[in-house]
């Protein structure tokens, strides 16, 4: 296989030297960008978006364009395991994903199929390989999924939510049927992120959006469990042994030495978490990603410089850290603003890694 031109970011995961610190930011192709935009629009809908993968690939590509990133991320979404589970996923403007079928019963979940993630999910792998081609080794590639704990959320609610009354009245009350919910959908996840690794996937991402709103036993009975299964599920491929894995819960900076004991290669901070802080609890077991709010790329690129120079400061000198956002970029950011943010971690981190 050829060479990475630029191999900062996978060697930041392994907590190696790198030149600088590599950044990538979640949610780079978006809509803050008007060339995503127009692509959407060619789209008709954020689901036909998804499943083409000459478009897919295309809006992956746009922010390496525009921006010294290191790292690419596969365009997708992730509620693509429940919409090939059959439950009928589509998008409100304005109130995000539903689905036209919940699930609430132990029959509702035993009908659950594993989907076929070379046919229902094929168009992600698809995505993946032509990407690949495209990038031509340029930047390596990040394949993801939702964690199982927040794929049920959407199942169970129907859609997003402000309290999840549903989701955690089903783990209190009916813990046997949740359990039963969360180890089809951590074999269906396992399943999808070794298929995207054999599609061309050169690191994964398991995003964990909704774990941060369980106390800490139930973070992990019903989360960090089942990601547990995912990463041994993952990690025991011989093939897979040099991909890295990054978990993300956001809101669980109150849990990262947990995390860290799963196995995964790097945890990712929401802007909640004090980066420092968080080195010194998982010390050099993982690398961290992270952790700008997001909100700042509103402000002054000048203020950008200012937060990048506190957040490298905060994570200190040495190997291991991946900049980013505290959470995805928001849609009406302005891409110079992000630039400013790139061109800020390339000419200060430096410092940070001179013998």
């Amino acid at each position: 296989m050829s060479q990475l031109e630029n191999d900062r970011y996978l060697r930041a995961l392994r907590r190696q030297p790198v030149d600088r610190t590599p950044i990538w930011i979640m949610r780079q192709a978006g809509r803050y960008l008007p060339e995503y935009r127009e692509v959407r629009k060619q789209a008709g809908d954020f689901m036909t978006l998804c499943r083409t993968p000459e478009l897919a690939c295309e809006v992956t590509l746009q922010p390496l364009r525009r921006f010294d990133l290191d790292a690419s991320i596969i365009f997708s979404d992730i509620l693509t395991i429940p919409d090939a589970m059959g439950l009928g996923l589509y998008f409100v403007t304005g109130e995000g994903p539903k689905f036209e079928r919940t699930i609430g019963s132990a029959a509702d979940v035993a009908q659950l199929p594993i989907p076929d993630m070379h046919d229902t999910l094929g168009y992600v792998m698809d995505a993946i390989r032509l990407t690949r081609r495209e990038i031509n080794n340029k930047v390596p590639l990040i394949g993801f999924s939702g964690s199982p704990w927040t794929l049920a959320c959407y199942m169970v609610e129907g859609g997003a939510s402000k309290d999840f009354a549903k989701v955690k009245a089903m783990a209190f009350d009916a813990p046997e049927l949740m359990y039963a919910l969360l180890a089809k959908l951590a074999t269906a996840v396992t399943d999808y992120l070794n298929a995207q690794i054999d599609a061309g996937a050169q690191a994964l991402m398991l995003f964990d959006t909704w774990g941060g709103a369980l106390s800490g036993e139930a973070y992990r009975a019903f989360s960090l469990r089942y990601m547990q299964q995912i990463i041994d599920g993952v990690k025991q491929r011989p093939a897979n042994a040099d991909v890295p894995i990054t978990l993300f819960t956001k809101g669980g900076g109150q849990w990262l030495s947990h995390m860290a004991d799963t196995g995964a290669d790097a945890l990712g901070l929401d802007w909640t978490t004090d980066i420092a802080l968080a080195r010194q609890l998982v010390g050099d077991r993982v690398a961290l990603q992270g952790n700008m709010d997001p909100c700042l790329l509103y402000a002054s690129p000048k203020r950008i410089e200012q937060e990048v120079q506190q957040i490298l400061s905060g994570f200190g000198h040495g190997n291991g850290h991946v900049f980013n956002l505290g959470h995805g970029i928001h849609p009406t950011i302005d891409p110079e603003h992000v630039s400013a943010l790139v061109e800020a971690v390339h000419q200060y981190s430096a410092l940070y890694h001179q013998n």
